[in-house]
């Protein structure tokens, strides 16, 4: 019987392999052999195996029946995963995280502090909701890093490529507009919006607080810089780089 198991319902068997559930899984708490096997034991029993797919989610998250949370895959406290949702092997779905329904998630995804609309792709690797690079230097010549406290959320429909960087925001949220379509190795800073059905190709990089509107199309390895607006339906073309507003639409 014991040979059918899941992985990670054999780890919870024993206070040992609890505790190196509980350090895969992040909880920070001491394995058996510092003496804590019971407190490693418990927390790695918040995690159970889901079964479709064979991921493991934590007690406290809500997955609909029809989702798939595949073998390797972790969701987190508080999350939230809808009707028909697909989580790739490898994946994490963070603490309080939201996914709605026929999203497909792929492998080795990271997704916190972020919300994501229905009928979305997000391929492999790609990372959404991490703190975004915000720092200065205090009085004392410091580097001090400024507070990222705030979420990304992800419309309707929309697709984010492999190894894509989308970051929470600071002082408003990240925001990716409906039906809007994202190639790889993309990064979009803190705090930026984008509006609905646009269009951004590879390598491109937006920095933070920048503002694009709908239908805009932005070619490979674009650059936008920090507090740029950009208006409806421009196109830029490939290594483009905005360091003011464009206000009019247009190439």
């Amino acid at each position: 019987m014991a040979a059918i198991l899941p992985r990670t319902a054999l780890l919870l068997r024993t206070p040992r392999g609890a505790g190196r559930l509980a350090r895969f899984l992040g909880a920070g708490v001491p394995t058996a052999s510092s003496g804590n096997a019971g407190t490693a034991a418990s927390a790695a029993e918040e995690f159970v195996p889901w079964r479709n797919g064979g991921g493991v989610l934590h007690r406290a998250a809500s997955v609909d029946p029809t989702a798939v949370v595949e073998a390797g895959a972790v969701v987190h406290s508080g999350a939230v995963i809808g009707k028909e949702v697909v989580v790739g092997s490898g994946t994490v779905v963070g603490p309080s995280v939201s996914v709605r329904q026929s999203t497909r998630i792929g492998y080795n995804v990271v997704l916190s502090n972020c919300s994501v609309g229905e009928f979305c792709t997000i391929h492999n690797g790609a990372c959404i909701g991490q703190d975004g690079f915000g720092f200065f230097v205090d009085q004392d010549g410091q580097v001090k890093k400024k507070p990222q406290e705030l979420y990304a959320r992800i419309g309707d429909n929309v697709e984010i490529g492999a190894n894509t960087c989308i970051d929470r925001g600071s002082w408003r949220d990240t925001m990716i507009g409906d039906d809007t379509k994202i190639d790889n190795l993309v990064q979009i800073g803190h705090n930026v919006v984008i509006g609905k059905c646009c269009m951004i190709c590879g390598q491109v990089g937006i920095a933070g607080s920048a503002t694009l509107g709908d239908y805009v199309v932005l070619g490979g390895r674009v650059a936008i810089r920090d507090h740029v607006s950009i208006a409806s339906k421009v196109r830029l073309a490939a290594n483009s780089l905005a360091t003011k507003d464009i206000q009019e639409p247009g190439d």
